[in-house]
């Protein structure tokens, strides 16, 4: 059983009742607010749509981004460096980037439980 979800699983008032034990992707997404909400494909591929959407615009404009009890997402910035090819072993410079991180918060933490 690695680090998916399972049939049942739940955090607060939301149930999965995905038939099978894998990474949550965005179909599934789609298909669990389609399931909680009565409502057709459609419109749940726009709720998750815009869900992102909003994320990322507010990831961009402000650089954080934090959903209570579930955690926060920051931008990250990496400074540029030097790298090596794998393969041939030179020397590379890799550019500076801009990452996401995330941090659970603490309801979250809890309700996955002790190992």
């Amino acid at each position: 059983m690695s680090g998916g979800y399972l049939r049942g699983a739940s955090f607060g008032d939301f149930r999965c009742s995905a038939t099978r034990e894998s990474n949550l992707n965005k179909a599934d997404m789609i298909n669990i607010v389609r399931e909680q909400t009565n409502s057709t494909k459609a419109a749940a591929t726009s709720a998750v749509d815009a869900l992102f959407d909003s994320m990322a615009k507010n990831l961009k404009k402000d650089g954080a981004l934090s959903i209570a009890g579930f955690g926060g997402f920051k931008v990250t910035k990496r400074a540029a460096r030097t790298g090596r090819n794998p393969q041939t072993g030179e020397k590379i410079k890799i550019k500076a980037s801009k990452s996401v991180r995330f941090r659970p918060a603490k309801a979250l933490k809890d309700s996955l439980g002790k190992r």
